[in-house]
């Protein structure tokens, strides 16, 4: 059997190349689609990321067995296209949570703190004395935090929160058991009183039709002048132009990004010329523990589905049916 893999993984690739015969893409930038395309047409197994287009008629064309995603979300491949062709999908969740939510608090930081415009402000030798008006950022103990999605990372955020004796609010499709509340010490709220009430407002809800451009220009105006804006979910929750107005208008005071619509942000984007804005390059998941042990979960789906077993970690385990 044939496997291809769509970038190098930060693991071992010894136990698929004592199975299979295991092709790796050597380039940084993903495989072309056309590359891809034809990939797929001449393997058994898929291990893919989530820059790369898995479409219907990808897998429509293809041999593939097994397509294993070293990513929680998925919604880059078609996966009624892949349901209906019986191809069990493999994800990795579950792992990232910890590290995510690290890096949701190192971007709340560095935004209320303004990290990087210190950091900037000393390379270019403008530091001559310690001055009273000096970057100047709200404090971060006993300010409110909403959080948007109440999944595992967002409540991973919430339990760091506790330690800096903020008061949690968090919006979600249902409200969680009382138990679980009182453990975070979170109140439930609406959309818009979580908007209206923040000091911090981190994003942490799925990509999908429901939540794209959830925050929008009426959300903005929403906010606290004062407000931080963090999202480390998916670009495409924020309207990108709208925040742009907002951070220029002062709607907000700043926000803080791993994610953007598109990836890798446009150079020109005018984002990019704002001061009140960190970027990073989707890097929530980026611990070498955590990388490593999605890598390691990507490979062990790939694994079961090549040998006709149940996939570990199934996205559509309808196919067993």
């Amino acid at each position: 059997m044939k496997i291809f893999v769509t970038r190098n993984l930060p693991t071992d690739l010894v136990q698929l190349n004592a199975m299979v015969s295991v092709e790796v893409w050597p380039e940084r930038q993903p495989p072309p689609y056309e590359i891809l395309l034809a990939k797929a047409k001449a393997v058994d197994g898929l291990l893919c990321l989530l820059t790369d287009r898995i479409d219907q008629q990808l897998i429509a064309s293809s041999s593939l067995k097994v397509i294993s995603q070293m990513a929680v979300g998925f919604d880059n491949i078609d996966i009624a296209a892949a349901t209906a062709q019986k191809i069990p999908v493999g994800h990795t969740p579950g792992v990232l949570t910890d590290a995510t939510a690290d890096l949701t608090w190192a971007l709340l930081m560095a935004a209320a703190r303004r990290v990087v415009e210190a950091d900037r402000f000393t390379r270019a030798g403008l530091w001559r004395t310690w001055e009273p008006d000096l970057l100047l950022g709200p404090n971060v103990a006993g300010a409110t935090l909403g959080i948007i999605g109440w999944g595992r990372i967002g409540q991973a955020v919430a339990r760091r929160a506790q330690g800096f004796d903020m008061r949690i609010l968090y919006t979600s499709n249902r409200k969680c058991q009382p138990e679980v509340e009182k453990c975070y010490g979170a109140e439930f709220v609406t959309l818009d009183r979580l908007l209206q009430t923040s000091d911090f407002i981190s994003i942490h809800t799925p990509g999908n039709q429901e939540t794209y451009h959830l925050l929008s220009d009426r959300e903005f105006a929403l906010m606290k002048p004062s407000a931080i804006l963090i999202n480390t979910a998916r670009g495409t929750i924020i309207d990108q132009e709208a925040l742009y107005r907002a951070l220029c208008q002062k709607q907000i005071a700043a926000a803080a990004l791993d994610v953007t619509d598109p990836e890798p942000l446009p150079m020109d984007s005018p984002l990019l010329t704002l001061e009140n804005l960190i970027i990073t390059p989707h890097i929530g998941s980026a611990s070498r523990q955590t990388r490593a042990k999605m890598a390691d979960i990507a490979i062990a789906n790939l694994i079961a589905g090549l040998k006709g077993d149940r996939l570990p970690y199934c996205v559509n385990p309808e196919v067993y049916r």
